[in-house]
């Protein structure tokens, strides 16, 4: 997994219900852009994270095209 400063992560539910989970990546503290991430959550909290198999990394790009939509 790689990523980059404003990519976006995405965390999908673990329960049939629960929601997605959204952050924003703030830093790439690992090499070659990959994890740990400093990222800061849609409720605003921010932590260090080590997206596992469920996780997706959505680019600055993909954002903007997503939210023209």
């Amino acid at each position: 997994m790689k990523a980059k400063s404003g990519d976006r992560l995405v965390i999908k539910s673990h329960k049939i219900g629960d929601p997605m989970r959204y952050a924003e990546i703030l830093e790439v503290q690992g090499k070659n852009s990959e994890p740990p991430y400093l990222v800061r959550w849609s409720d605003g909290h921010e932590s260090v994270v080590y997206p596992g198999p469920d996780a997706v990394i959505e680019t600055r790009n993909a954002n903007r095209s997503l939210a023209s939509q």
